[in-house]
């Protein structure tokens, strides 16, 4: 053997050995999205009214952001962009989907678990959905709900369909309503089916949960809803038992696919209006129900916690905590929320929550956590769900197509809390969409632009507040944005308008020509 020879084979063996060590990872992943819990909810995170032991916990094992976002302030439109990678003011019809709404995501789009089934990955979503079935004319109640889930990544779906305070309070899985009797047909519509239905206005006295404002079509359990529906009464379910259905149908799929490399997306309906948290939460907590339905999430969590543990899947399971947007008190329901708050601050030191584009609608609890890979701490990283596509596409070696993801970033190396990494440079925030209110952050600024009214200089009330239709404002020395300080940096201005003006109008921000890669 010559001495070429030798070193050709010392290469291709050191070659050999290299290359397994540089392939994609591919941990389990399970993104655990709360609904409506704001910055300051959990106990982690600052809260002192009410404990939140597993989240905790989380945030103990995990890196715990405090610049962690969602990318709207509403739930249908953070879904869509969590699942597409892209912002949903990009897309019409976006805003909170209606009972009868058909689906948003159609056949055929990329999605997150799309990208991850092509890794390998088992997929599947349990929980809230409020992303639409079935196709132009909307659900089929009665018959095939397609497409859903299962047409768009979802290799297993188990769903409340649209959002509990809306009708029906029925369970999909896969494709049709669970239980459903053919003798009882499910129907739902947005008009009385008959002059002597029940709802909360003509049969108040009856509910045990009275409402304070727009929830007061059909009653079922003791409480009225948005919408009208009849029938399909074997297969409704009982709100106090939600949590504990999300919990047993996720163990159960783990166990099914622990051999493979899996992705859950556990969609927790709490802390979302109605609150009617299981028997034996209630009173836990001294600010009522939507304290009682935030301990409750935190159980959750530690279900799948403990579940991890138990099949010995936690050292190799990425989990991801975060919520769909920031917090309401009174969202349609009496059920003391605000009467019991007390000195608990739900946005923590942020303004603003659920439906507008201040820092507290969409700045929220966000906690990675891998062990041995992601070491424990706190990350002060831009990072966003809509980037979770991106992120997982590289992680995992799925190539990104251009066409695709259109504002998903891979921001990764944040995620796993890597030295020196960098997360997002600039964020757009938008409200539902029917507003077209957008926020965008750069570094330490914010820019607030209000579109509620055409007229270009008029003032706008947000909430208790006129805001102008443009405003900026210091993060760094004015967390809460309560000074706008617009004339003073007016250099600073232009150049936020200029682009939160590209972004929106470029169609996208991730470039054509560039791949999951970071936004620097």
């Amino acid at each position: 053997m010559t001495q070429h020879t030798r070193r050709f084979l010392v290469v291709l063996t050191i070659t050999s050995v290299i290359v397994p060590a540089a392939s994609a990872d591919k941990p389990n992943i399970i993104v655990i999205m709360a609904d409506d819990l704001g910055y300051g909810d959990v106990s982690c995170y600052g809260a002192t009214a009410l404990k939140t032991p597993n989240i905790d916990r989380l945030a103990s094992e995990g890196l715990r952001f405090t610049s962690g976002y969602c990318s709207a302030s509403t739930c249908t439109p953070t879904r869509f962009s969590f699942l597409t990678g892209t912002y949903a003011f990009r897309k019409k019809g976006t805003g909170i989907a209606s009972p009868n709404n058909p689906a948003i995501i159609q056949p055929g789009t990329v999605t997150l678990p799309s990208l991850l089934q092509r890794a390998g990955y088992k997929t599947a979503v349990i929980g809230k959905w409020h992303l639409g079935l079935g196709g132009p004319t909307g659900p089929n109640w009665n018959g095939q709900l397609r497409p859903g889930p299962l047409e768009i990544g979802f290799d297993h779906s188990f769903l409340l369909p649209t959002t509990n305070d809306r009708v029906p309070q029925v369970y999909v899985q896969g494709h049709r309503v669970l239980g459903l009797d053919p003798r009882d047909p499910l129907w739902v519509g947005n008009r009385k089916p008959s002059p002597d239905h029940p709802t909360g206005l003509t049969h108040r006295d009856t509910l045990k949960m009275d409402w304070s404002h727009g929830h007061n079509g059909t009653i079922h359990n003791g409480i009225s809803r948005i919408g009208f529906y009849t029938g399909g009464h074997a297969a409704r379910f009982r709100d106090e038992d939600l949590a504990d259905e999300w919990v047993k149908r996720s163990v159960k799929w783990i166990e099914q696919n622990k051999a493979n490399p899996f992705f859950l997306f556990f969609s927790s309906h709490d802390l979302h209006v109605p609150r009617m948290p299981h028997e034996r939460f209630h009173g836990k907590t001294p600010l009522g129900f939507r304290g009682d339905a935030i301990v409750q999430l935190d159980w959750c969590v530690g279900e799948l916690l403990a579940t991890l543990d138990r099949l010995k899947l936690t050292s190799n399971t990425l989990v991801i905590f975060c919520s769909d947007n920031g917090p309401v008190l009174d969202d349609g329901y009496k059920d003391g929320a605000v009467t019991k708050r007390g000195e608990h601050r739900p946005a923590g030191p942020y303004s603003g929550g659920k439906y507008s584009v201040l820092e507290g609608g969409t700045r929220t609890p966000l906690i990675t956590r891998w062990p041995g890979r992601i070491q424990p701490g706190l990350s002060d990283q831009v990072v966003c769900t809509i980037d979770f596509a991106a992120s997982f596409a590289a992680m995992t070696g799925v190539p990104l197509p251009k066409d695709a993801c259109l504002d998903s970033f891979n921001v990764l190396a944040a995620l796993l809390g890597e030295p020196r990494a960098k997360g997002r440079e600039h964020l757009v925030q938008q409200d539902n969409g029917r507003r077209g209110n957008f926020g965008l952050r750069v570094g330490s600024w914010k820019l607030q632009r209000h579109d509620s009214r055409k007229k270009r200089n008029a003032k706008l009330k947000l909430k208790t507040r006129k805001v102008s239709r443009y405003a900026i404002f210091d993060l760094a020395n004015d967390p809460a944005e309560k000074t706008n300080v617009a004339k003073q940096h007016p250099e600073v201005a232009q150049r936020l308008i200029k682009k939160l003006e590209h972004l929106i109008r470029n169609k996208r921000s991730r470039p054509a020509n560039q791949g999951p890669g970071p936004t620097r």
